[in-house]
């Protein structure tokens, strides 16, 4: 029908006859019943009615549009909506296993029955029965997501069989009623009156058997959930994080799947450790405090589900603060933060070396007769299940101190804990010995003056096995968790057993018997307790939740703060040192090692002939006052004018001097030559900074002290020299100038020193006491008599003869001056050697012209024997300088560079060392900058996480 509708309005639309505008004036026609075009009725008109039957289908084809559209609509949101159905079905976890667990419709007609038996004993009151059945699932803060809406179900459930329960019970009460019993006023805390018959106590006693069954298997139900609910949103996690790389069209990486959240949060308060400002402490963490040997090392290896602590009998085990970071991951291990092993906590003996590593480092930061230490060893543990934060285990505090522990321990621990709690973000996790009695207790006090309102602390009562054994008011342990009997506020109040005083017992057996004790304790039977309020299962979800609220809520504060921070220090910088690098303490000094290697690498470049001039210079200052007071002096003393006697004496002198002495003192010329041509190399540089002076001339200083020569050296030295100071043969005139110019530089040098000496002893003379106003003293006046006395004399023996001091000591004393024989003997010493110098420097100006009458007697003249003397010396020196040097190319310049290397290394793993030589402003403004923009970037890059994590 429709298809010919269509065909004929077609064709009419193709006739020629109708314009647009007639269709439409008849269209209008048809509506209003008056033409448009003219204005007469429309009946005056012939319109064929197959057009009335055109618009007519044009309508119903309208409407089937229409229904059409619907139709499709309704069908697709159907299925869209089926689908999305199915999808968050199967999202949810499989919770089956209830229907095992509870009663179905037959069960709960007899548990009815019951129900109604006890309405009459109880009365009114019975509808408070339903209480304790859903109380765990009410107290449990972690139903979120998939599990609320299977909850909302249960209780739904649960309510519409109370419901029934109650209206079958007032249908029966109302056909027989019996006597009612005594009402119970506190819920299940007071048991039903006895009654007369033996009939209603068995009842009665079946139905607390029957609520406390159900209480057991409430609890049992809800530890299990629990476990279910973490496994499911540690999955949920994963599955998130690797959609969001896969919709940025990347591969998950393994290595940044690794980076959590937790620990990233954890290396910036490794970056605060150390911090001087007060922003460092005012991140977020866990700090647990409490008396010692309360348990806080036992609740916080709970939380680490290990045994990672060492545990001593009645002393104190925790002497500096730990830093634990718990995180998910796959494999239960332990690290700590500066060293690369790893321990397997599923194996004992890993175990056992993680417990001694860390007794080791408590032992080494207590050093220098301290008890206890404020440096934080720092350590994480990562294991499927952990709950993620960080955590501050400090030292117990005690009331008394014993002899064994250092002064000022009591106060130390007090200021420790308050440094920690006092930061304003931090969670206080307060422990509290149950066992014992409150008053005992010397952290709660301590707790409530950082927290007066409580806002951040979290109360644990740990060992409630013993206290409720102990105890014979359960009620007290209510109180404490009710918190009413400490004069301390808190978020929360939980319960828990951390052992049972076993050294053995695992972490999984401790856990299964406090939740067998909890189940069956009478503190939750008697509804003294909460679910939520006990197991440490609950307490590491609570804590978690509070630490990651505190987080979110302050990180990002600490971030602008420090923002802040580096803008001001930057400011500074720009201003103080416009031109200038900000290179830290740790690139400064990097910069002075290369600058000391590479000036440490042109040792080896020195040239030949620079090496010998300054060996010899540094051979014949150590050997010129041996040669002289040892060697010559003596010869020319005990041979007189005999030159044969003097020529014996010297070859005997020499001799001895060269087997004996002179390799040893070589060596150690040459190592001061080595030393000072080091040093100028290092001090050259006219463009280094006066920042690295401090270094390198420490790191130079400390290589030269370690270094020393090759011991066989001195017997190659040794050899040389003897067969040097064999040849008595000047071969040339320029060996014969050389050594002529050795002995009157030597002699001249020694006669300087000599006129001084007499002057120190006879005072200033004429010229200085005029023109300089110099004065002598009686002594020097004393003195300057005698010398004027021996002068005149006018011997040429080295040695007076008793006759001549006699006759000196004569004239004195005619003169008023008294003076003994041996003053005069004293006195004449250095007056001989200054005359001998003198004849000698005049020999040796004389002997310069003699090498040709030496040539011709074929060195055997005796004229010039003591120029032969010198240059024996002098060739013995060459020799021993060109053999130092050749050591000093092929060995001690690259053991000395191997020591310069050695040191460096040392001194950039001494943090105190670079501290002390690396200093200013400066160097403090640039390592300050650097922290705060580590920190700075760390704290933004968590952030970054955090919030893609909501």
């Amino acid at each position: 029908m429709s298809r010919i509708l269509n065909h004929r309005m077609r064709s009419s639309l193709r006739r020629p006859s109708w314009s647009c505008v007639d269709k439409r004036a008849v269209a209008f026609s048809v509506w209003t019943g008056r033409s448009v075009l003219l204005h007469k009725p429309l009946e005056s008109y012939q319109i064929p009615r197959r057009r009335y039957g055109m618009l007519i289908a044009r309508a119903v084809r309208g409407v089937l549009k229409i229904r059409y559209l619907l139709l499709g609509g309704a069908v697709g949101g159907g299925m869209t909506l089926n689908k999305k159905y199915v999808e968050w079905k199967d999202g949810l976890p499989e919770m089956g296993w209830l229907n095992d667990l509870l009663p179905d419709n037959e069960q709960w007609d007899k548990f009815t029955t019951t129900l109604l038996d006890a309405k009459e004993k109880i009365g009114d009151q019975f509808q408070i029965v339903g209480v304790p059945l859903t109380l765990s699932i009410h107290s449990d803060p972690r139903l979120r997501e998939a599990g609320v809406a299977r909850a909302a179900e249960l209780r739904e459930w649960l309510a519409q069989r109370y419901e029934d329960a109650v209206a079958a019970a007032a249908v029966n009460n109302a056909t027989s009623r019996i006597e009612p019993a005594p009402k119970i006023v506190n819920n299940l805390q007071s048991r039903p009156a006895p009654m007369s018959a033996k009939s209603n106590t068995d009842e009665t006693a079946a139905y607390e058997r029957r609520v406390h069954a159900l209480q057991e298997e409430v609890l049992s139900l809800q530890a299990r959930y629990q476990r279910e609910l973490q496994r499911l949103e540690q999955e949920n996690r994963e599955l998130r994080q690797q959609n969001m790389l896969l919709r940025q069209g990347r591969q998950p990486s393994t290595k940044k799947m690794k980076r959590s959240l937790i620990d990233m949060y954890s290396s910036v308060l490794d970056e605060l450790a150390d911090w001087d400002s007060g922003e460092a402490g005012r991140l977020p963490r866990v700090v647990v405090v409490g008396d010692q040997s309360a348990g806080k090392t036992s609740v916080l290896e709970m939380l680490a589900q290990a045994r990672i602590f060492p545990r001593g009998a009645g002393e104190m085990c925790t002497r500096a603060p730990v830093k634990v970071t718990l995180s998910e991951g796959p494999y239960h291990v332990a690290q700590f933060n500066d060293s690369s092993r790893e321990f397997d906590l599923n194996k004992e003996a890993d175990l056992a070396d993680l417990r001694k590593e860390v007794d080791l480092r408590m032992r080494n930061s207590v050093r220098g007769g301290r008890t206890v230490s404020s440096q934080q060893i720092a350590m994480s543990v990562k294991g499927p299940g952990i709950p993620r934060m960080v955590l501050v285990d400090l030292p117990g505090v005690i009331s008394t101190q014993t002899v064994d522990m250092a002064s000022d321990t009591r106060e130390a621990i007090k200021e420790m804990t308050k440094q920690y709690m006092d930061n304003p973000n931090a969670i206080i996790l307060c422990i509290q010995d149950g066992s014992v009695d409150a008053e005992r207790s010397n952290v709660t006090d301590l707790v409530s003056s950082c927290d007066p309102s409580g806002k951040r602390t979290i109360f644990v009562l740990t060992k409630v096995d013993l206290a409720e054994e102990n105890l014979a008011n359960p009620n007290r342990i209510r109180r404490i968790l009710e918190g009413k009997l400490f004069p301390m506020k808190a978020l929360g109040y939980y319960a828990v057993v951390t052992g049972r005083s076993r050294k053995d017992d695992s972490i999984q057996s401790i856990r299964e018997y406090e939740e067998r004790f909890f189940r069956s304790s009478k503190l939750f039977k008697d509804g003294m307790v909460a679910a939520g309020q006990v197991t440490t299962r609950n307490l590491a979800l609570g804590v978690a939740e509070c630490f990651w609220r505190m987080v979110r809520d302050s990180v990002e504060q600490q971030a602008d703060a420090f923002k802040a921070m580096r803008f001001n220090l930057e400011s500074e910088w720009k201003n103080t040192f416009p031109r200038q690098r900000e290179l830290d303490r740790d690139e400064l000094f990097e910069r002075a090692r290369a600058e000391l290697l590479d000036k440490s690498a042109e040792l080896s470049g020195v040239p030949a002939a620079a090496w010998e001039a300054r060996l010899q210079n540094a051979l014949w200052a150590a050997a010129a006052q041996r040669i002289f007071s040892g060697i010559y002096l003596p010869a020319a003393a005990h041979a007189s004018e005999d030159v044969d006697k003097f020529n014996t004496s010297v070859d005997i002198k020499l001799r001895e001097w060269a087997e004996n002495e002179l390799a040893t003192l070589s060596i150690k010329a040459g190592r001061q030559a080595l030393r000072e041509e080091f040093s100028e190399l290092m001090s050259k540089s006219s463009d280094s900074d006066a920042i690295y002076e401090p270094v390198k001339k420490a790191a130079v200083d400390e290589a030269l002290s370690r270094h020393q020569w090759e011991e066989r050296a001195q017997d190659v030295l040794r050899v040389l020299q003897v067969n040097a100071l064999q040849d008595r043969c000047v071969a040339s005139r320029g060996d014969w100038d050389s050594a002529v110019s050795l002995m009157e530089d030597a002699l001249k040098e020694r006669l300087k020193t000599t006129e001084e000496d007499l002057k120190s002893l006879a005072g200033p003379g004429f010229r200085e006491r005029w023109l300089y106003w110099q004065s002598s003293s009686e002594e020097q006046n004393r003195r300057s008599e005698v010398k004027s006395e021996l002068e005149r004399l006018g011997s040429s023996r080295p040695n007076l003869s008793y006759d001549e001091v006699v006759a000196v000591r004569d004239n004195l004393r005619r003169r008023g001056v008294d003076a003994d024989n041996e003053y005069i003997r004293e006195t004449w010493k250095p007056i001989y050697l200054k005359q001998f110098l003198q004849r000698a420097l005049s020999r040796a100006r004389d002997c310069r012209k003699s090498f040709y009458l030496y040539t011709q007697q074929n060195g055997t003249g005796k004229e010039c024997c003591e120029v032969v003397m010198f240059w024996r010396v002098q060739s013995a020196l060459r020799t021993t300088a060109n053999a130092l040097r050749q050591q000093i190319g092929n060995r001690e310049a690259g053991r000395l560079d191997r020591e310069l290397r050695e040191v460096l290394d040392e001194m950039s793993s001494d943090a105190d060392m670079k501290k002390k030589l690396l200093s200013g402003r400066r160097v403090e403004l640039a390592e300050e900058l650097k922290r705060v923009r580590q920190v700075q970037e760390k704290l933004e890059e968590f952030i970054e996480a955090l919030n893609k994590e909501k």
